[in-house]
C-alpha cells in the first residue's frame, strides 16, 4: 500500500472527502502502544471534554476527532483495517461529516475518561441493547486497465451476515417470541452503587444473561440455532467510476453485514487493483507509450498512425526527428473523477536502426555518410572534448 499522508481522500458516491490521519489527531505514532493511545486520548479528552468546555465549539470539535481517532485505533481489528486502508477501511459515515459511527461525545463520559479517580468515578451509562451498525467488509477486485479509464459495472460475490429468514432475525423458534431478560429487566445493563467518601456513585456492567441485547430466547429457531443471523453468500452490482486508479478504493454503503437491534448495516469496502496494459502506462491521469519508425521516416518526416485509447490517431512525424522524442496528444489520457476532463498521452518516438544490410545497402549508406560530412548533424563535442575543456 502506499504511504498515508496527513490528509487522506476515500471515494463515497460521487464524494471525495478529506479527513486527518488518526495518529497525527491524537499525537503518536504508527507503532505506539496501546498504553501510549490510550494515555494520549487521555490528555486530549481531559482538555477538550464538552463538560469542562462548555459552550465552545472548538473544543467539543476537537475532542469529536480525538474520540474518534481513539475509538479506531484501540480496536485492534480495526487499527489494522485503518493501518491498510486508511479511513476507507473503518469509517460507515465517511463523506457525511461529524462523528459519524463513532458515538460522539454525548456518548462518552467523564467516568470513560477520568477511569477509577475518587474511587470509582462518575459512573456513565452506555446503552448495550440499543441499535448498533453491522459490521464493515472488505474486498478486492481486479479490473482492466481499458475498465479503469472508462468506467464499468461489475458483479461482485462475497458472504455477508443477514437476518434469519426462518425467524425475522429473532433467534426464537417459529409461533415464539423473545423475552424480556428477567435478570436486567430488558436494560442489557446491570446497575450497582458504590459508596466513596465522596459520596455514592452508579457504575454499570453488561448483563451476563442476555449479553447485553435485554432479551432472552427459550426455544431457540432451528436454523440459526437462535442466534437470528447467518452468513449467505450474495451477490452485487458495483460501479465503477471511469478514471479509478490502482490501489483506490470504492465504498459501498450498505453492504456489509446486517444491523443489530435495527441498526443499520455496515458498508462494503472494494480495494482496486487495475490490470497492465500491453502498450500503454499510466502516470496520474497521463498516459504513455512507444512508437517505433524507421530511419527513412525519422530522417525524411512522414505521417503515422499511432493507438490511443480511443481508437487509432494520425500524427506528423517532421523531418528530421531523433529517437526519444516525445510527442503529446492532448485529451488522450484518462478521464479525471467525477469529471469531464481527461489527462494527456505521450508517445515516445523510437527510431529503428536497420540491421542484416546487404552489402548495396552498405554501400548506398557509406556514400551518404561521405556526402553529408557531418553538415547534417547537430555538431556535439565528443566525451574527451568536454572533459578538456572542463580542465582548461
Amino acid at each position: 500500500m502506499p504511504k498515508r499522508h496527513s490528509l487522506q481522500s476515500v471515494i463515497s458516491g460521487d464524494n471525495i472527502v478529506e479527513k486527518r490521519d488518526y495518529y497525527e489527531v491524537l499525537g503518536v505514532n504508527k507503532n505506539a502502544s496501546d498504553d501510549e493511545i490510550k494515555g494520549a486520548y487521555r490528555r486530549l479528552a481531559k482538555k477538550y471534554h464538552p463538560d469542562l468546555n462548555p459552550d465552545n465549539k472548538e473544543a467539543e470539535e476537537k475532542f469529536k476527532e480525538a474520540s474518534e481517532a481513539y475509538a479506531i485505533l484501540s480496536d485492534k481489528d480495526k487499527k489494522a483495517r485503518y493501518d491498510q486502508f486508511g479511513h476507507a477501511g473503518v469509517d460507515p459515515n465517511y463523506g457525511a461529516g461529524g462523528a459519524g459511527g463513532f458515538g460522539g461525545f454525548q456518548d462518552i463520559d467523564l467516568g470513560d475518561i477520568f477511569g477509577n479517580i475518587f474511587g470509582g468515578g462518575f459512573g456513565g451509562t452506555t446503552r448495550r441493547n440499543g441499535p448498533r451498525q453491522g459490521r464493515t467488509l472488505e474486498m478486492g477486485l481486479t479490473i482492466t486497465f481499458e475498465e479503469a479509464a472508462f468506467g464499468v459495472e461489475k458483479e461482485v460475490s462475497y458472504l455477508r451476515v443477514e437476518d434469519c429468514n426462518a425467524c425475522g432475525g429473532t433467534g426464537a423458534k417459529a409461533g415464539t417470541s423473545p423475552e424480556t431478560c428477567p435478570t436486567c429487566r430488558g436494560t442489557g445493563q446491570i446497575k450497582s452503587a458504590q459508596n466513596t467518601p465522596f459520596g455514592q456513585f452508579m457504575t454499570t456492567r453488561t448483563c451476563t444473561t442476555c449479553g447485553g441485547s435485554g432479551k432472552t430466547v427459550k426455544e431457540k429457531c432451528a436454523e440459526c440455532e437462535g442466534k437470528g443471523k447467518v452468513r449467505r453468500k450474495v451477490n452485487k452490482k458495483v460501479k465503477i467510476p471511469a478514471g479509478i486508479a490502482d490501489g483506490q478504493v470504492i465504498q459501498n454503503s450498505g453492504g456489509g453485514d446486517c444491523g443489530v437491534n435495527g441498526g443499520r448495516a455496515g458498508d462494503l469496502y472494494i480495494q482496486i487493483s487495475v490490470g497492465k496494459h500491453p502498450i500503454f502506462e499510466r502516470e496520474g491521469q497521463n498516459i504513455h507509450c512507444e512508437v517505433p519508425i524507421t530511419f527513412i521516416q525519422a530522417a525524411l518526416g512522414t505521417e503515422i498512425e499511432v493507438p490511443t485509447l480511443y481508437g487509432k490517431e494520425k500524427i506528423k512525424i517532421a523531418e528530421g526527428t531523433q529517437s526519444h522524442e516525445v510527442i503529446k496528444l492532448k485529451g488522450k489520457g484518462i478521464p479525471f473523477l467525477h469529471s469531464s476532463s481527461r489527462g494527456d498521452q505521450y508517445i515516445t518516438i523510437m527510431v529503428e536502426v536497420p540491421r542484416n544490410l546487404s552489402s548495396k545497402q552498405k554501400e548506398i549508406l557509406q556514400q551518404f555518410g561521405e556526402s553529408c560530412n557531418n553538415k547534417n548533424y547537430n555538431k556535439q563535442n565528443s566525451w574527451w572534448e568536454k572533459i578538456k575543456k572542463t580542465f582548461d
